[in-house]
């Protein structure tokens, strides 16, 4: 495999590690991901990593990140595009508009969670 490659593969664990520790019924930011891994400007690389997470295993709950206002940002990306609403409302994350609702009370920061 080449060194690119596996540079990629290893942020991208680490990113499915963090997002995997996302307790249901919360949700955290692309940013959060991305400051938890060292990677304070690696939003937008949280998000790829999300996009491509739908095969890996173990499951990777990506309808529980979220962009820093709480937008459902990623849901063009689940089939049909309603599902991360309705996966994040299952498990009683309120969304109204594409927003999540309570956002401050429901948000969960890996450094804090973590104690990174």
């Amino acid at each position: 495999m080449p060194k690119e490659q596996k540079d990629k593969d290893s942020i991208y664990d680490a990113i499915y590690d963090v997002v995997r520790a996302v307790p249901k019924g919360r949700v955290t930011s692309y940013g959060a991901v991305a400051a938890a891994i060292g990677a304070a400007s690696g939003a937008r690389l949280v998000g790829y990593a999300m996009n491509n997470c739908t095969d890996i295993k173990p499951k990777v709950p990506a309808h529980r990140v979220v962009n820093r206002n709480g937008l459902l940002t990623g849901k063009h990306h689940f089939s049909p595009p309603e599902k991360m609403q309705q996966l994040l409302e299952k498990e009683g994350v309120k969304v109204k508009d594409d927003m999540v609702q309570n956002f401050d009370k429901v948000f969960w920061d890996p450094i804090k969670e973590l104690e990174m």
